[in-house]
């Protein structure tokens, strides 16, 4: 599946847009919320990670429906390394299928789903993570690459 196109701006209020990426592998995130117990480790996790993912020519991005003040205040709280994205309307969240029902307190309501999307150069999406682990998903990342891949990376 191509992966839908999208502009959104950043923690310093630059914008991207994933075009702009097209020629490298990407690796689009999507977390609930910024600064809460599992967004940050995740986060975390990627930014440890990051010169691993460097290594094998994969932009990592990061998308929630939270504003660009709330995203630099995470990114400079734990000193992330990459691009995180407002998505304050939720539409490229949507576009993904990263939006979906959730339930607390007996009350359903709309939210941004812990899904990830390893998108190819050539702009597809190659490999599909649903419900992520936060702990883990990082790791897992870096294996499926190496072995969608191989050995050889960019």
């Amino acid at each position: 599946m191509k992966a839908p196109d999208f502009t959104l701006k950043d923690q310093d209020g630059k914008t991207h847009t994933l075009s702009e990426y097209a020629g490298t592998w990407i690796l689009l995130f999507f977390y609930p919320k910024d600064d809460t117990p599992g967004c940050t480790i995740e986060a975390c996790n990627f930014r440890d990670a990051y010169t691993e993912y460097k290594k094998r020519g994969i932009t990592i991005l990061g998308v929630s429906k939270d504003t660009v003040r709330s995203k630099s205040k995470f990114a400079q709280k734990f000193s992330l390394n990459f691009p995180i994205l407002a998505d304050e309307q939720k539409e490229v969240a949507k576009a993904y299928g990263a939006l979906g029902e959730k339930s607390m307190y007996g009350k359903k309501f709309l939210a941004v789903l812990r899904n990830s999307y390893l998108i190819n150069p050539k702009g597809t999406i190659v490999k599909e993570y649903l419900s992520v682990n936060p702990q883990i998903h990082s790791e897992e990342i870096v294996k499926d690459f190496d072995m969608l891949v191989g050995s050889a990376h960019p």
